[in-house]
């Protein structure tokens, strides 16, 4: 009988997981502050490489990865079409923003901002480097993260955060902390092939 009782429970367990799993998949990515600096500086260069500007020789400096993924709806399907706005801090966790009064260099070879498209069932790719981290005061900084803006008609509009796997600012973060163990699974990239390229999915819910 303990043993029937104890099959039992561990199926009804391993369903209760599969369901759960399911219900969060479905759900929207967690949505995250703006920040003080989206770009307002004009710039012409907004494609999908941001370690190079148009007519500059240079290569941006730090960590070059590429990260790459996918947008469904909250049904799972792949979103085409959809805008994606992303902008980050280069690698001294600098952006290239006028408010941005830290005294970390400028990196004119760093593209900053990109706005790309969903292509083919949803996929999307960018080069970038890893952003530094930016300080926020007296011994505080902010771990790095890349911004999204997620937009197409039809879509509720999707601000948010990636952040990096195990990165050791991660548990110090304010805002990264805010978030329950699952949403920051769901906002954290996925390391994918080598050790250079990330993983991000994204979920956006519809109107």
């Amino acid at each position: 009988m303990k043993r029937r009782v104890f099959i039992k429970g561990s199926v009804l367990g391993t369903v209760a997981s599969v369901i759960t799993g399911s219900v969060q998949a479905k759900m929207p990515t967690p949505a995250e502050v703006e920040g003080p600096f989206y770009p307002i500086t004009p710039q012409k260069d907004q494609d999908a490489d941001l370690t190079r500007v148009a007519g500059k020789n240079g290569v941006a400096q730090g960590e070059i990865i590429e990260v790459s993924g996918q947008v469904f709806d909250t049904d799972l399907n792949p979103v085409e079409g959809v805008t994606i706005d992303l902008w980050q801090a280069n690698t001294f966790g600098k952006y290239h923003h006028p408010h941005d009064t830290s005294s970390a260099p400028v990196d004119e070879n760093f593209q900053a901002w990109a706005i790309i498209q969903s292509g083919s069932q949803g996929r999307f790719k960018f080069k970038t480097v890893v952003p530094g981290a930016y300080p926020l005061g007296s011994n505080q900084q902010r771990t790095p993260h890349i911004h999204f803006k997620i937009g197409k008609n039809g879509y509720v509009p999707l601000l948010t955060q990636m952040y990096f796997p195990n990165h050791p600012l991660n548990k110090q973060d304010g805002l990264f902390k805010r978030k329950s163990a699952e949403e920051q699974a769901r906002m954290t990239a996925k390391v994918a092939g080598n050790g250079n390229q990330y993983q991000y999915d994204i979920i956006i819910e519809k109107l």
